[in-house]
């Protein structure tokens, strides 16, 4: 597990954009695993600027996301969907039939998880996975006291992750209390992760993700025994290390 402490959000965003960079260079077709959110935003931001810069292309790369909401339809606004749209594949030439995202709307949930695996393992696995981490834990939507061997599942969003993603939706009522999410099993197969984190808000989830004991608990705890993890993240973050 690499750690590196860098000053501000927008050095953690770079840093972020530039290992992607170097990774789609050095295998273009490259498959990655995206995440949302406030944490990854820069960093799609970034990578928005080095493709302008002709500094990457992902005419090649296909990607996975890590979750989206359940019910929520994928033309609503604050669907994962339309986060990854507006803030990312709408201003790069990725190929649209090389775009995979879990769809909030389907019917037979467990059926749209074992086709979702299925193409992840037919295409090789995830070469590099995006993640933030929640202030319990969780990566992805795999709250605590998930089981480490899940694959990607329908799970149910608890009180503290409905409370902090309230914050863009009108009102607490309008979250959705379920998602589709990669399980755990499905993000420690990746060949590569980075963990992005920032704000004391983060600081003691990360010092449990990082030094405390591996537990289901501390979803992101089982990271630990990952072979190839970069933890980027700010000095505030990084406060309880």
């Amino acid at each position: 597990m690499r750690i590196i402490v860098v000053d501000n959000y927008e050095e953690m965003s770079k840093r972020a954009a530039l290992m992607i960079t170097s990774q789609v260079t050095l295998k273009p077709d490259s498959v990655l695993g995206l995440a949302t959110g406030d944490t990854p935003l820069g960093m799609y931001e970034e990578l928005v600027k080095l493709y302008n810069k002709k500094e990457v292309d992902f005419k090649e790369v296909r990607t996975f996301n890590l979750d989206e909401y359940y019910g929520l339809d994928p033309e609503n606004p604050q669907s994962y969907y339309s986060f990854m749209n507006k803030n990312l594949f709408d201003k790069v030439d990725i190929s649209k039939n090389n775009i995979n995202m879990p769809d909030g709307m389907v019917k037979d949930v467990n059926d749209f998880c074992l086709l979702y695996e299925n193409k992840i393992k037919t295409l090789g696995g995830i070469d590099m996975q995006v993640l933030g981490i929640g202030g319990n834990g969780h990566i992805g939507f795999n709250e605590p006291n998930v089981n480490f061997e899940a694959q990607t599942h329908l799970v149910n969003l608890n009180e503290q992750t409905i409370e902090a993603n309230s914050r863009f939706f009108k009102s607490i009522e309008d979250v959705p209390v379920k998602a589709i999410s990669m399980g755990i099993k499905t993000i420690m197969n990746s060949k590569k992760i980075i963990l992005l984190a920032n704000g004391l808000n983060k600081a003691e989830a990360i010092a449990k993700a990082v030094n405390g004991k591996i537990n289901p608990s501390i979803p992101a705890s089982i990271l630990q025994l990952h072979n190839d993890v970069t933890i980027i993240i700010d000095k505030e973050a990084a406060s309880l290390l």
